[in-house]
């Protein structure tokens, strides 16, 4: 729901006739469990890999100033990164406004949601992010066609990750994309890549400082500033905890072997 706006009786009642012959359905998400009250019987579908039995630890009902707080967040990004206003159908805003709030939960559970590709091989995972139209699908589209069946994708759009003293874990979800590649598995992060667009394929190590602001932007922007807190916290430890880098890649097969190669060279078996 759209922060500080209530829905008045007509809103509620709308709500209740919407869902009363809708099934409530519970999913795992990087370990949280939510039970889902949608407004759609589309959803339940869309979130088919993660549904579980276990006992919910958060509680969400899509109400409709829900999707039209989405609209309103996707018309601003939009506008922000010069792009065409696009309306969204309602199935789509409600799963935006789900992941949404289940972004925010987790940010309780040290786990962010960052914009990337994230592909898995022989157990390890990588992550790619970029700006818009970069690539990101395209390179580990890539991945998959040198590796094969060593490869898996873990998210192609929406991962979580999870950040621990042990380390950082990638959770597959279910916003992944137009393409729909995602595994409901969780990888250890071994590495995030910042491509950009090149004519040769040109990986090379940086630092925090150097992938700061790339990160920031492409991850989950929390709603409260207590959120927006915990998400700088948690993007000082990611860039602690996991090698950054940094590519110029072309389309071709070498661009996947290169960045394999570089990225996986200092993993202990």
């Amino acid at each position: 729901m759209t922060p500080g706006i209530q829905p008045g009786p007509f809103l509620q009642l709308q709500n209740v006739l919407r869902c009363i012959d809708i099934e409530a359905f519970k999913i795992e998400i990087a370990g949280l469990v939510t039970q889902v009250q949608p407004l759609y019987e589309s959803t339940k579908a869309y979130c088919g890999n993660y549904l579980t039995d276990r006992s919910a630890e958060l509680h969400i009902a899509v109400l409709e100033d829900d999707l039209i707080y989405e609209q309103t967040m996707l018309d601003m990004e939009a506008k922000e990164e010069g792009m065409k206003l696009r309306k969204f159908t309602g199935p789509f805003l409600e799963r935006a406004a789900i992941q949404r709030k289940i972004a925010e939960r987790l940010l309780q559970e040290d786990t962010l949601l960052l914009h990337g590709s994230t592909v898995s091989v022989d157990g390890n995972a990588y992550l790619f992010t970029a700006a818009c139209g970069t690539g990101k699908s395209t390179h580990t589209g890539l991945w998959r066609e040198v590796f094969g069946n060593r490869a898996v994708m873990i998210n192609d759009d929406k991962p979580f990750l999870k950040i621990s003293q042990k380390g950082v874990t990638a959770c597959g979800s279910p916003w992944s994309g137009k393409h729909g590649l995602d595994t409901n598995i969780s990888v250890p992060l071994k590495g995030i890549c910042i491509l950009y667009r090149g004519a040769e394929n040109v990986i090379k190590r940086i630092t925090s400082k150097d992938a700061a602001n790339m990160l920031h932007h492409q991850c989950y922007a929390a709603e409260t500033e207590t959120g927006r807190e915990k998400t700088v916290l948690l993007l000082e430890k990611l860039m602690e905890s996991v090698p950054l880098w940094k590519m110029h890649c072309t389309k071709t097969a070498d661009a996947a072997i290169t960045a394999f190669q570089a990225m996986s060279a200092n993993i202990s078996d």
